[in-house]
This record gives structure tokens, sequence and C-alpha cells, in this order.
């Protein structure tokens, strides 16, 4: 600030000593004794005049020689005048410098002194303003400057308070280390989500893509900021218009793949923002799904009950061809008998259509694995518990009946499951036994955890953590006996309880 205070008072200083300059290289007493003997003697006076009128330091006349007519110690009067700054003024330059002379620092401004015509230069008017010391500008200015730091500390204090106030308001009150924290956070788990997600502003321009959007849209790892139009050139989210209607799991077709795509509007303090949208592969929904429901479990028993009969049949074709007919009719009846007793005795015990359906489907699949299928004939179900549906029955029977064939299709020597299930409506008992390898420590322990998995890498950790969570649900308990290489016996049972009664 004195810096500034500083350089505006020198210019004021400078335009006035050339002002008094421009004064006295005008005067006629002066402008005819400058350069002629004996005119120092008029010129001083009239110029110390001058100066104590005007109040500047002082006023020098010289001639063309650089010689002294006046100053305001007189034993300089006759005297080369040595600034090094007026040579440009013995040229007819006007101008204003800031030189150290013999009084020290000062602004000086030079004019020429030209004769009674104005053709020819006779000498040079010289004025001089000593510059303040930064000391004595800020003495001068102090009571100035501590009211300006004063006022200035005050409305900085109170602006900075109200900005401060304002910013925590947008930020809800978050740091700003909080802040950079959530949007790594958020950026974390953006680009750890098993979808494409992409975001947008309400424009439609995109804001953010992770890593798995860039890969189903084939945009590469650089950062795209086009609009939505642009991403989706061949199917009709190109046309995509209204981001502020949401919908869910919509069939596009990108890059020659299906995808499901749901699209979320987003609103900040209740103004729309713009939209997310997610990118799900259709076919890794509809493995998820068929996983979830059970629907895949009860297609590979279809294809397994097929697989079977199959079997039989190129049997029986192959008996037929060779002439040996009786050996084919007995194995017609065997089979026959095997099949009508087993679903004889599924239909009059088991009042559930769609468990019967999973257990004669187990049942194939059992013995294309080689192994022996034994449904305790003291089995029954009248219904299911108030609270469970059949589907949740279904879960955990199959999974578990799954898990006892694959564990005795690994094993040598006897392959052999055993199975009872009982259910009155108040009360659902499922045991299931095999005599296969059987668990060690750590797979007891993950048996029930999602991911874990002791099958080949397709296998997800799904099925008995999915069995585990209805049982829990619905207060029940799970008791499972296990030795390695003997086999193990998984029992679970689910009462109804208080809640559910209907008295």
């Amino acid at each position: 600030m004195l810096i500034s205070v500083s350089s505006a008072f020198e210019k004021e200083l400078g335009q006035r000593a050339i002002a008094i300059a421009r004064t006295v290289a005008q005067l006629p007493d002066i402008r005819d004794n400058v350069g002629r003997p004996g005119g120092a003697e008029i010129i001083q006076p009239i110029a110390e005049r001058v100066r104590l009128a005007t109040n500047v330091d002082y006023i020098v006349i010289i001639d063309m020689n650089r010689i002294r007519y006046s100053h305001p110690s007189e034993s300089l009067i006759g005297k080369v005048f040595e600034g090094g700054d007026e040579k440009a003024a013995l040229s007819e330059h006007e101008y204003i410098s800031k030189a150290y002379g013999v009084q020290g620092y000062a602004i000086r401004a030079f004019v020429p002194i030209m004769d009674e015509e104005g053709i020819r230069q006779v000498g040079v008017a010289v004025v001089g303003i000593l510059t303040p010391t930064f000391q004595s500008l800020l003495k001068q200015y102090q009571g100035d400057l501590l009211w300006s730091l004063a006022w200035g500390l005050l409305v900085g204090l109170t602006g900075s308070i109200f900005l401060a106030h304002n910013i925590k308001k947008q930020t809800y009150n978050l740091e700003p280390y909080e802040i950079a924290k959530l949007f790594e956070e958020r950026s974390a788990v953006m680009q750890a989500m098993d979808m494409g997600i992409i975001a947008t502003d309400e424009a439609g321009r995109i804001q953010f893509m992770n890593k798995l959007a860039k890969q189903y849209t084939g945009v590469g790892e650089d950062p795209f900021s086009g609009h939505l139009s642009e991403l989706f050139r061949d199917n009709w989210l190109s046309s995509l218009e209204d981001l502020n209607r949401s919908f869910i799991h919509k069939p596009a077709l990108v890059r020659g793949t299906m995808y499901l795509v749901s699209l979320h509007p987003v609103y900040v303090q209740e103004q729309f923002a713009g939209a997310v949208l997610t990118m799900t592969d259709h076919m890794e929904a509809h493995r998820l799904a068929e996983e979830l429901t059970g629907i895949k479990s009860l297609v590979d028993d279809l294809r397994a009950q097929n697989h079977e009969y199959m079997n039989r049949l190129h049997s029986i074709a192959g008996l037929i061809q060779l002439g040996r007919t009786e050996e084919a009719l007995q194995i017609i009846l065997d089979e026959t008998e095997n099949e009508e007793h087993l679903a004889r005795f599924i239909r009059e015990h088991i009042n559930d259509y769609a468990i019967s359906g999973l257990l004669l489907g187990k049942y194939a699949k059992a013995r294309e694995a080689g192994v022996s299928f034994e449904l305790d004939p003291a089995s029954h179900l009248d219904q299911v518990v108030q609270g469970l549906s059949s589907g949740d029955v279904i879960t955990i029977l199959g999974n578990l009946l799954d898990n006892a064939i694959e564990a005795c299709a690994a094993q040598q020597g006897e392959k052999r499951i055993w199975c009872r299930i009982n259910g009155d409506g108040s009360r659902l008992m499922i045991e299931v036994c095999d005599t296969g390898k059987g668990m060690n420590d750590e797979e007891r322990r993950n048996m029930f955890k999602y991911g874990y998995s002791t099958k080949a890498p397709d296998g997800r950790g799904i099925g008995l953590a999915l069995v585990k969570e209805i049982v829990d649900a619905n207060q029940g308990i799970i008791m499972v006996d296990t030795k390695e290489e003997e086999g193990t016996t998984v029992k679970v049972e689910i009462k109804r309880t208080r809640g559910d009664r209907h008295d």
C-alpha cells in the first residue's frame, strides 16, 4: 500500500514540478540573461522568489554549457551541473526524472529555455522537489494506514466468516479433506460395482463412467465427456431425451451384446441435477437369476432325467435289434416298477407338486452320477410351514441334495444318499445324509459363507448361503455332522413361530 501511495505521490510531484519549470522558462528576465556574463545576479533572486513562493526545494537555471545561474546554495552558482540526467534537456526535450542531486533524491523537471523568438535554445530550467523517505511517508500516513488496516481487517474478517459459513452450508459442513476422502471413496465404490455406471448432468452430458461402462461401450480408458447420444448411436438410447423419467431393466443392444439398462434421475435440493444409468450384461443377469431361483438346478435335473431315459431307450432298442425281446421287456418292467414305486410314494406322501418334481429330478440326477438315492419311507409333507414358500423349500432341499450328490460322485467306493422330509404346517424337518468325502474344519467353518466354494471355478458359493439365509429368516436351525472320507449329514428344522399363528 505504501509503495502505491509513494508512486502516486511522486507522479503528482512530477506534474507540479514541470508546471513550475515551464513558467520559469518563460520568464523574460531569465530567458534574456541566461548564458550572458553577470546573468546570475539577475536570475538568482528571481529563481529564489519563485522557489519560496511555490514551496519547491530548488530551482536551477543552467546554460548550454551546464553552468548554474541559480541554486539555493549560492556557492554552487557558476559551477557545472553534474546530475547526469540533463543531457536530453539540452536537446530541447522536456521531461521528468528521479535522480540523486546535491540535496538528495529528488523529482526533477527539465524544461528547455528558448530565446525570445523561440528558435534557439539558450538553457534549461530545472525544478526539483525532494522525494520523501519511506519512514517519512509512514509517519505522515500512519493514522490513515491504521484506520485502513483496521477497517480492512474488520471487513475481511466479516467476509471470511460469511464465506466460510456459506461454503460449509454448500459442502454439508464437511472439511476439504473429508470431501476429498468422500470423492475417493465414491470413485472406488463406483469402479468396484459389477455393472456399468454412467452419470450425466441435466443436459445429458456424461460426467462419469466406471471401467465396466467404458468396457461395455468401447470408449477405452480415456475420459469421455460427450453427450449420451454420442455414446449410444445405434440403439434407442441415442434418442433418449427425458432423463427425468426413470425406468428399470430395459434391453438395449450395444456393440452386439444385449444389456439391461436402468435410468435413475438425480435430485439435489429438489432440483433435477442429472441421471445415473446402469448397464448389466443380459446373459450374466439371466444366469444369476437362474442360480438364485433354483431354475438352473431344475433344468439340470430335467436334463439328467432325459439323459437317463435316453440311455434306457438305447439299451432297449439295442436288445430288440439283437432279438432279445424278453430281456428288453424285463428292463422295461423293472424300470417302470422302480419309477412307478418312487412316483407313487412321492405322490402319496409329498403334498406339493413343485417339491415332488424336485425329488424326481434329483433321483434322476443321482442315478446319472452313479449314486444311489433313497427317500426315507417315513417321509411326508402335508403342507409347508406358514411363512415359507414352496420356492424356499426347493432352495433348501435342492441345494442339500446337490451337494450330497456331488460329494458322493467325487468319492470312490459306496455312493449313497439318504433323504427324509417331514412337514405338517407347524414344523418342517429336512435331513440329507451322504457317504461322500466329508468336510475338513475349514470347509465346515465356511460352508455357509457367500462366495465360498470347493467346486470348479464356475462354482459361486451361493447355494448353501441361501439355505442359511432362509433358515435364519424363519428362526430355524441347521445341524451339520461331517467326517472326512466318511460322509456328511445336514439337518434343517424350522418351526412355526407364535407370530405366524392366526388363531
